[in-house]
């Protein structure tokens, strides 16, 4: 059999292919920048800090999608449109309370929004963002209730995106903290450059075919572990942990894990050769609620596991390590983390799909071919 790996050839001899598109610029954006060496990262020309410390997720929406912050009749009309939309149409609603209960919720999740293109009414690309956005926080909390047998708890007809959906999880309105905690949870998750989901939906997009399309093929995207799933990696490492305490060692077992070539989900990143800045602003929300919720061993443990990297390996933790306990200190199971991933990230995908479907062309990239050619023709009785 012809072999068809990249590893087998000369380098030298094709010194234009970059595995993994490292380093190849394919699009021009508006959206995000990422300083990997300042450990920077701009939304829209916004530095994250500034948005944590002031925006809301709404407002973050509204900037990712026309380039520029809301006055308040704008927020007010988005907000609105976002409560109007949160409502799941029947079909789609009686498909997510009849599916196997042992379901991914992330497949679950990109089966959800693809039905969702059959009741969009308008091919208006800011209404269909407004809809998903909307919706799928709906689609995670009703999914998460249905298959633990629960009664799916209706959407809220006023409060935040962040609210909203800590209530239909719930099934109790949040408190003040919790729903900040969310929100800038929403907030950090939504845009970050052009990583393998947001490139998989601009690809669609360069097709012309629809944003639900384009959006269900990004959820596929992040669906993946080395992409959106390693946040419950890291949440599944520290429960392993804490399932015997008493012998728990977070520092031998990071460097056992080392010892063996085991990766160590929720450090180092492509891009980032320093401290994740989304990291670093998790990395305060985690303290503060492992003390509120009495997680403190969690927490704890997290930063043991992350001084022996940076001791042993000289590498920072990137955003998934300190949102798993982030997310857990809140209550929410470990299988849906990069659901919630997907239900910020929406918010940037549709803004590069708008952005792409403004100045559209093609996605057609070329592939080395590194098999035989020409070879002589075997009848099949004699192969």
């Amino acid at each position: 059999m012809a072999k068809n790996n990249l590893d087998t050839i000369d380098v030298n001899e094709y010194p234009y292919i970059n595995k993994g598109l490292e380093g190849i610029v394919a699009f021009s954006t508006t959206k995000s920048s990422i300083d990997g060496q300042k450990g920077e990262l701009i939304y829209a020309g916004y530095n994250i800090d500034t948005l944590a410390e002031n925006a809301t997720f709404e407002e973050v929406c509204f900037l990712l999608w026309n380039d520029r912050l809301p006055n308040q009749k704008e927020l007010d009309e988005l907000k609105a449109e976002l409560i109007k939309k949160r409502t799941l149409p029947e079909p789609v609603l009686n498909y997510i309370t009849s599916t196997n209960k042992e379901a991914e919720p992330m497949a679950v999740l990109r089966s959800a929004v693809s039905m969702l293109a059959d009741f969009q009414d308008s091919d208006d690309n800011t209404e269909s963002a407004i809809a998903m956005t909307a919706q799928m926080p709906t689609i995670v909390s009703a999914f998460a209730r249905a298959r633990e047998g629960k009664e799916v708890v209706k959407p809220l007809d006023h409060g935040s995106t962040a609210f909203n959906f800590l209530y239909m999880l719930n099934g109790e309105k949040p408190g003040k903290e919790a729903e900040k905690t969310m929100d800038l949870c929403l907030i950090l998750h939504a845009e970050h450059g052009m990583n393998a989901s947001t490139f998989t939906c601009r690809a669609i997009c360069s097709t012309m075919s629809d944003m639900f399309s384009a959006v269900s093929g990004a959820i596929g995207a992040l669906k993946g572990p080395l992409h959106g799933g390693a946040n419950t990696a890291v949440m599944n490492m520290l429960l392993d942990l804490e399932a015997d305490p008493d012998t728990a060692d977070p520092v031998a077992f990071t460097k056992k894990k080392l010892e063996n070539k085991e990766k160590i989900m929720g450090f180092g990143h492509r891009v980032y050769k320093t401290f994740d800045p989304r990291a670093r602003l998790l990395r305060g929300m985690s303290k503060n609620l492992s003390e509120e919720t009495g997680h403190t061993t969690l927490y704890e443990w997290s930063e043991a596991i992350l001084k022996t990297m940076k001791d042993e390996k000289n590498i920072d933790p990137n955003v998934d390590f300190f949102s798993a306990t982030v997310y857990y200190s809140i209550g929410i199971k470990p299988d849906l983390y990069t659901c919630i991933f997907a239900m910020s990230r929406v918010s940037g995908w549709t803004a590069h799909y708008i952005e792409q479907d403004n100045n559209n062309r093609l996605v057609r990239p070329r592939a080395l071919y590194i098999g035989e050619k020409n070879l002589d023709w075997t009848p099949v009785e004699d192969r």
